[in-house]
């Protein structure tokens, strides 16, 4: 999914706020779908608050590769890694849930799963 941007083309675009909204919600939407699916299938994960962190933030945006940045903006959340490695953004995790490929999406080994309710 692709940031708004205020520039399509040659053309300026103005957002009105009800999108603004929209997308901060379905943002938020995206971000519970992955934690819900990590949390329901019992697999270890860190949520990084980037709004918090400028310092994680950074860290994202530097190590997202090239061809997965947007033409213009910064990417949305959520963005997943497996500790350094960029596994890919949420329509990636959706495509892979789509294929029963989230294992090897994620890149999981057999003691990346949780073993208690703490994550």
């Amino acid at each position: 999914m692709q940031p708004l941007t205020p520039y399509h083309g040659n053309h300026l675009l103005h957002y009105p706020r009800t999108t603004r909204v929209a997308l901060f919600y379905q943002v938020k939407k995206h971000q519970q779908a992955v934690v819900g699916f990590l949390e329901a299938n019992q697999i270890n994960f860190q949520e990084v608050d980037i709004t918090m962190q400028e310092e994680q933030r950074l860290w994202m945006y530097r190590n997202i590769p090239k061809d997965k940045q947007p033409e213009r903006g910064n990417p949305l959340p959520p963005q997943i890694f497996n500790e350094d490695h960029y596994c890919g953004d949420y329509e990636d995790f959706f495509q892979s849930k789509e294929n029963n490929t989230v294992s090897e999406f994620l890149r999981l080994t057999c003691h990346q799963t949780k073993t208690d309710s703490a994550s």
